[in-house]
């Protein structure tokens, strides 16, 4: 077992259902792990298919176009490969899963995977050494979500055997590990192909059965290296509104489900068991800050950010149940110190700057691009009326789905303005500050570029140590308050409620959730 350098959050660490172990905060509110009332189960129990409403459907099974995520397919995607590594957020600690070891050099530019033996895919082919290099090159070269980052701070990928992979680091990278909890750690059969004639085949539990447009079905494998999983099969559904998804689970229509808002996570955590994980970011604001757009102008953006007041959209649109706040990482983040400082709110700031630009013959009128769900709607109203208050105009231009507004932003980048979150663990912050903030990543979907970010970033990878990479977060504060790349609104929580009569269930890294041993209680 490899451990990381502290515990995820300080504070004490209490027991949750099903054994499970919850981190708390000094004044009692649980930040990760799992919670809930929920008898002891007994014997682990076989039969049964687990219905699962995601928080999106899945639309691929390839980790090249699938982000290795709770809420985008992390949790379909584990069920079919399994993962090198899994991380325990309550310990802070990598646990070996396909993987028996993985350890630093002392330089910290070397990490030497040892795989188990006896492995196979589910083709019967070996995942060995050879099979890990192979997926990991099709990963990068097929740009894969996090690609870049891996790609800008990893020389080589070696099978020094036919059980031990050595990565080589271009600098030290003490997060390294969670690259292998994630997509990279999600190793592709050789035989799988690409494109058109990819076959979703991988060394996980489970099997695809079917794929279909808004469901899943898998099919738990008798050959498994961790032992046939007591289920069998998994159905992911596509339900819409978080609402109807506690509603279902109260039912008895599914036996798990992943939720976001605000308002329905406090709900739900008050009525069911299940896993809760605390994140940075979970709201912000988005800009355009490509040429021709109104943000390519600072003093645009920096009117949006004094136009808009965290704590008055936290009464507004979840009834005060959020955790508002303006800097990246809040109290509760063992990354958050005094030194970092968010912007305070200030209207006539705001005027004076849109009226500043405009005379300069600055663009001011805004098209917001929102999902039609119940809370967007309302946050996009919120926000327009705030930023129409201080002499912008805004269009709000409402789509059908979280696929079609990621389109617009990260593909299409066709906006000026949007809600969105990056949900930053504090396990591994840094990957997605990467993908969202360095020059060179095309995931960049803001256009924001700067020398001066991309220093920051190398200072927060390279860190030796917390503290360090703490001052170095304090920097980056410093960057988003006085040019305002994007606006943080409020850290928030993800939770995957479960029916009382579900055991087993563990998590790994961003709330993707690992079925091998999960049971139903009949």
């Amino acid at each position: 077992m490899f451990c990381g350098a502290a515990l995820v959050l300080s504070g004490c660490v209490s027991t949750g259902a099903d054994g499970g172990a919850t981190t708390a905060m000094s004044d009692g509110a649980v930040t990760v792990g799992i919670i809930g009332d929920q008898p002891d189960g007994g014997d682990p129990a076989d039969g049964g298919v687990l219905r699962f409403a995601s928080y999106a459907p899945v639309r691929s099974l390839d980790p090249v176009k699938t982000q290795a995520s709770g809420t985008t397919g992390g949790t379909e995607l584990a069920a079919v490969y399994d993962v090198l590594v899994r991380y325990d957020a309550v310990k802070d600690e990598y646990e070996p899963r396909i993987a028996e070891s993985l350890e630093e050099s002392d330089d910290g530019l070397t990490w030497t995977l040892k795989l188990r033996d006896g492995i196979t895919f589910s083709d019967g082919t070996p995942l060995d050494a050879a099979a890990v290099v192979a997926s990991t090159e099709r990963y990068n070269r097929l740009n894969g979500p996090d690609a870049q980052v891996f790609t800008d701070s990893v020389a080589s990928v070696e099978a020094a055997d036919p059980s031990t992979v050595v990565y080589t680091l271009n600098q030290p990278w003490r997060q390294f590990p969670a690259m292998l909890s994630l997509g990279h750690g999600m190793i592709v059969a050789p035989g799988a192909g690409e494109g058109a004639d990819f076959t979703p085949i991988g060394a996980g539990p489970f099997t695809v059965k079917s794929l279909g447009q808004t469901t899943l079905e898998l099919t738990a494998r008798e050959d498994y290296w961790g032992g046939a999983p007591h289920l069998d099969g998994l159905s992911f559904v596509s339900i819409a509104g978080e609402k109807p998804k506690i509603d279902s689970l109260a039912n008895g229509d599914i036996e798990m489900a992943y939720l976001r808002d605000p308002s329905y996570v406090d709900q739900a955590t008050q009525q069911f068991p299940g896993y809760l994980h605390r994140y940075s970011l979970t709201d912000q604001i988005q800009l355009n800050s490509r040429p021709g757009r109104p943000g390519a102008d600072e003093r645009i953006r920096r009117a949006v950010q004094f136009a808009l007041d965290p704590e008055a959209v936290n009464q507004r649109v979840d009834g005060g149940v959020g955790d508002p706040g303006t800097t990246i990482f809040p109290e509760w983040s063992k990354w958050h110190d005094a030194a970092q400082i968010g912007p305070a709110f200030d209207p006539d700031k705001a005027r004076a700057l849109v009226g500043e630009a405009k005379a300069d013959g600055a663009a001011t009128r805004l098209t917001y691009v929102s999902v039609q769900d119940e809370r967007s709607k309302k946050y996009a109203l919120t926000a327009e009326a705030m930023l129409e208050n201080v002499g912008l105009t805004v269009d709000i231009d409402f789509v059908p789905t979280v696929t079609d507004m990621v389109r617009r932003l990260y593909v299409d980048h066709d906006y000026d303005i949007g809600y969105t979150a990056l949900s930053l663990p504090d396990a591994a912050p840094y990957i997605r500050l990467y993908s969202a903030l360095s020059s060179t990543s095309t995931n960049n979907s803001s256009g924001y570029r700067t020398e001066e970010m991309d220093a920051l970033l190398a200072k927060i990878q390279q860190a030796p140590d917390e503290d360090a990479k703490r001052a170095a977060f304090a920097e980056l504060q410093q960057q988003f308050t006085e040019h305002a790349p994007m606006v943080p609104m409020a850290s928030g929580s993800n939770f995957v409620a479960w029916s009382p009569n579900v055991y087993g269930v563990t998590p790994t890294m961003d709330s993707v959730m690992l079925f091998d041993k999960a049971w139903i209680k009949k």
